[in-house]
């Protein structure tokens, strides 16, 4: 983001290897539990030094290392380079987990870049946006090499009621918790037909009563409809 990268901070610090590692070391020595770090491969697509980087927040003490397939330029366009992850991972002097993301929107997906790189651990981001049981499919099909029956509108909405729920709780606040929300709700009901008025609904609705009310006239039109989860756009 433009408000952290002109500060010489986030991404930025890619431009300064140096600086991003001493940062890393006196933070690691400043406190007693394990330090992680994340970052992407670069700035820009002829600048991508992950591979240095990663050697030198290893060497900095960083005890594990979450790698975002893209540069800073792409923000989150274009696909994310598994390869160089794989590159970082695979690299003779690297020790420390390599954790992978970027682009993990199915269980598929996911068995597909473990296999490819054989990175330590898998992050999931934008794919479990409106669609928290993501991280319940992977499950699913790593351990039984099956995949899960993808649910219907009604099981939807259940879902983003309890989300809802535990979201007002954590901000106490119930327009702050709704307004938090608002981003998240078209993502649980992708391709759905003739849903524009509904959408716009929930975008401008301003309590968890007026919300919910949305939402049981979803369920009503478009109750066993299957949303196509797999072809959403992120």
């Amino acid at each position: 983001m433009k408000k952290i990268v002109r500060h010489g901070a986030g991404a930025a610090l890619l431009l300064d290897l140096p600086k991003m590692q001493q940062m890393a070391a006196e933070i690691v020595k400043a406190v007693k539990i394990p330090v992680t770090a994340k970052t992407r491969l670069g700035w820009t697509e002829s600048d991508k030094p992950i591979v240095e980087a990663a050697q030198r927040l290893q060497d900095a003490g960083i005890a594990a290392l979450a790698i975002h397939g893209r540069t800073r330029d792409q923000l989150y366009t274009g696909k994310a380079d598994w390869a160089l992850i794989g590159e970082v991972k695979n690299h003779p002097k690297i020790q420390i987990p390599i954790i992978g993301n970027g682009d993990i929107i199915s269980a598929q997906k996911a068995r597909y870049f473990l296999d490819k790189t054989g990175v330590d651990a898998l992050m999931i981001g934008r794919g479990a946006i409106g669609r928290p049981w993501l991280f319940r499919e992977v499950k699913h099909y790593f351990e039984t090499g099956e995949l899960m029956p993808q649910p219907n509108v009604a099981e939807v909405v259940e879902i983003l009621k309890e989300q809802i729920r535990l979201n007002l709780e954590w901000k106490e606040n119930e327009f702050a918790g709704i307004l938090m929300l608002r981003r998240h709700f078209a993502k649980y009901f992708p391709g759905l037909p003739n849903f524009r008025e509904l959408k716009i609904k929930l975008l401008l609705a301003e309590n968890a009563c007026e919300v919910h009310e949305i939402l049981e006239t979803i369920v009503e039109v478009y109750g066993t409809y299957q949303p196509d989860y797999l072809n959403a756009s992120l």
